[in-house]
C-alpha cells in the first residue's frame, strides 16, 4: 500500500498547478515612477482577478473602459470583475476595432 492507494487526496491552493504565463518578470521592474508601477499593480491585480473570475482580461478592460463614463458612480462596484461577470458579461460592449481586416 502507497499513498496513492490511501483514498486521501490533498487539495492544492489555487493556481498551484496551472500552466499560465507569469505575470511580469524582470521587465516589470522597470516602471521609471513609483506611478507608474503602481497604475501597473493595478493592471495586474485587474487581470489576475478576471483569471480568477473566469472572464476574458481582453472583453472585460474594452467594455469597462467605455462603460465607466456613462455608469453612476454609486455603482462603480458593479464594475469589478465578479459583478461584471453577472450584469454584464453577456452582452459586453465590443471595440470598433474588432470588426476592421487584419
Amino acid at each position: 500500500m502507497d499513498a496513492k492507494d490511501s483514498g486521501l487526496q490533498l487539495l492544492a491552493r489555487y493556481g498551484q498547478n496551472d500552466c499560465v504565463m507569469p505575470m511580469g518578470r524582470r521587465s516589470w521592474l522597470f516602471c521609471w515612477t513609483e506611478l507608474g508601477a503602481r497604475d501597473v499593480g493595478i493592471i495586474q491585480s485587474l487581470i489576475v482577478t478576471c483569471r480568477l473570475h473566469d472572464v476574458d482580461p481582453y472583453t472585460y478592460l474594452v467594455d469597462v473602459l467605455q462603460r465607466v463614463a456613462l455608469h453612476p458612480a454609486s455603482q462603480v462596484a458593479e464594475l469589478t470583475p465578479r459583478l461584471w461577470k453577472q450584469l454584464f458579461a453577456d452582452n459586453p460592449l465590443r471595440s470598433d476595432l474588432l470588426g476592421l481586416p487584419d
